[in-house]
């Protein structure tokens, strides 16, 4: 677009004299008039430019953050692996339940070679996938004292990190907890919910 001719033409169409002197004041006006919207406009074309631009990087970063970063802590390959393996999400992050009856022998917490198995193959699976920060919940039922149920779901506890760990996850990454009768998950007024209850919790969480 010419500024200068828009801005001479209404120079002259707006003045009121017709002498030479006149003519060129407007003409001056207008010349001057052009230069500073020519100016004015290659400044925003310049910031336009460099907002496009800038849009542009932004746009790009987050797509890229979308495809590297963590989903809550894990990434959807760790999710993935995880579901594989039969992990479900709970408000403690993903979590593997085990029942002592396929663990342990009755008032022991030696793993028995079928549920060691799983839990080395659930290592094997946790050490693929970058997975080292674990923790080992061990539970029992509501049957005997405060402090041997505390004391055995900790032996157990302990018991299962070390198989995790004899299949390569970091011990020092293991924390285990004796949670003893606490959080049952089922009745234990009956034999079949004590059962259930006297169990081991592998848990994955960045928290």
């Amino acid at each position: 677009m010419d500024f200068a001719a828009i801005a001479a033409n209404t120079a002259d169409a707006v003045g009121t004299g017709s002498s030479q002197h006149s003519s060129a004041r407007r003409g001056n006006f207008g010349g001057n008039f052009a230069a500073a919207l020519n100016r004015t406009f290659s400044h925003y074309r310049t910031l336009l430019r460099r907002a496009l631009g800038l849009l542009a990087l932004l746009g790009f970063g987050a797509l890229a953050g979308c495809q590297t970063t963590p989903v809550h802590g894990l990434t959807p390959e760790q999710i993935a692996a995880l579901k594989s393996e039969g992990f479900t999400q709970t408000d403690e992050g993903w979590e593997f339940g085990l029942s002592d009856t396929v663990l342990f022998d009755t008032d022991k917490f030696v793993v028995r070679d079928p549920a060691r198995e799983t839990v080395t193959r659930i290592g094997h699976t946790l050490v693929k996938v970058g997975l080292d920060a674990v923790r080992v919940y061990g539970y029992t039922d509501s049957v005997g004292s405060e402090t041997y149920n505390e004391q055995l779901s900790a032996r157990r506890a302990e018991a299962v990190a070390g198989v995790l760990a004899d299949a390569g996850v970091k011990r020092a990454g293991i924390q285990t907890i004796g949670a003893g009768k606490r959080n049952p998950v089922a009745d234990n007024s009956t034999p079949a919910g004590r059962a259930q209850n006297r169990r081991v919790a592998i848990v994955i969480s960045t928290r």
